[in-house]
Parts: structure tokens; C-alpha cells; sequence
């Protein structure tokens, strides 16, 4: 057999493999692994290579160390984490004979200490990331349920105005209870902004070049 004809067999054979219904739920868990290093890679590469070249000194093997340390890790963490889920939500599923809400619950509180649990960075970020998102959707449940009226006004402006509020009151008075990347950005925009000597670090460069 030719080498093109193997490859075909060995495509067809993998194909046909896959559309088997009694391995879907472990080929689930194995692409929502793949998915999850896929995304996790998407989203911190061009974040981490951004907050790297704007705050971070050193060389630039260092910070070029420093983005490929961030993307592995969120690649990595989401990648064990959605394996983690799927498995126990398939799991849980086997073993009770159908699925229930409180899966999606159990599965994802169990990963989420596995992987997310960890007090770093990269997980602190995506923990918080999450929060927001899970504050606007129970308000918005919450509505949807009856549990709390219907606001007669956009509760958007209010909003805002409290986040901001209490951001800047919290940097101005307490900074070190806030996130690193958060005060840098802060320190960024309100404190260096206070400083400069001449036109180069007033509209070219944020701070005064020393002299090598």
C-alpha cells in the first residue's frame, strides 16, 4: 500500500471513529481540552503582550519569557479546566442516568478549586473577569424571575458611576488593595501623568529617558 493510499485508510478509519455515538461524551471532553488550550492561547497572547511592553521593564528575552510564561499558563489552566468539567458532567450523567442542572454546579465548583484556586495572577484575573460577568447575569435573572422589578430606567449610568467611584477612591486612598496590573494601569494613567521635565516626556515618552 502507497503512503497516500495509508493516509487515506488511516483518515477514513479516525473519521469514522469519530461519529461513533458511543464514544461522543469522551471525544467531548477531549476537544473541550483542546478548545480550552486553543482559547486560553487566543485571549492571553495579545493581552500579555501588550501589559508586558507597557509596565514591565527588563530585557527583551525577559518580556518576550514573561508573555510566553502567561500564554502557557492561561492556555494550560483553561485547557485542564474545561477537561475537568466536561469529564465530571459526563460523568455525573452516567451515573444517574440523565442530566441535571445541578452538574453543570458540582462539575465546575470541583475544577474551579483544581485549577482556578490557586491565588496567582493569571487566575486572579480570570476569576475577577468572571465575577463581573456573573453579577450582571444574576441581575439580570434575578429580574427575568420576578425576584426584583423591572427598573423604570436604564440602571446603567448608576452603575457606572459607583464602579468609577469606588475604583478611584479605592486607588487614591487604598491602592494596595488593588489588583498589580490594575494599579499599574492606574499609576499610568493618573500619577505619571502628574510628572514630566520636558516636550520628550511630556508628549513623546511617558517618563524621562536617563542616559545610557
Amino acid at each position: 500500500m502507497s503512503a497516500p493510499d495509508l493516509l487515506r485508510t488511516v483518515l477514513y478509519t479516525v473519521n469514522n471513529f469519530l461519529k461513533e455515538d458511543k464514544y461522543k461524551a469522551a471525544l467531548a471532553v477531549l476537544k473541550g481540552f483542546r478548545n480550552g488550550a486553543v482559547y486560553g492561547a487566543k485571549i492571553r497572547a495579545p493581552h500579555a503582550l501588550v501589559m508586558t511592553f507597557l509596565f514591565r521593564n527588563g530585557s527583551l528575552n525577559d518580556k518576550m519569557r514573561a508573555i510566553a510564561k502567561a500564554t502557557y499558563t492561561h492556555s494550560r489552566n483553561l485547557a485542564y479546566f474545561v477537561f475537568t468539567y466536561k469529564g465530571l458532567q459526563a460523568l455525573q450523567e452516567k451515573l444517574q442516568g440523565k442530566s441535571l442542572q445541578s452538574h453543570s454546579f458540582l462539575a465546575a465548583c470541583v475544577g474551579g478549586w483544581l485549577v482556578f484556586g490557586e491565588n496567582n495572577n493569571i487566575n486572579s484575573q480570570i476569576n475577577m473577569y468572571l465575577l463581573s460577568r456573573i453579577l450582571f447575569a444574576l441581575a439580570r435573572l434575578a429580574v427575568e424571575k420576578g425576584y426584583i422589578p423591572q427598573p423604570k430606567k436604564d440602571p446603567f449610568p448608576l452603575f457606572a458611576t459607583l464602579v468609577w467611584g469606588t475604583v478611584l477612591w479605592l486607588f487614591e486612598t487604598y491602592p494596595h488593595t488593588l489588583q498589580p496590573s490594575l494599579q499599574s494601569s492606574m499609576n499610568y494613567l493618573y500619577n505619571d501623568s502628574n510628572v514630566w521635565h520636558d516636550i520628550s516626556d511630556f508628549l513623546v515618552y511617558n517618563k524621562q529617558r536617563t542616559p545610557k
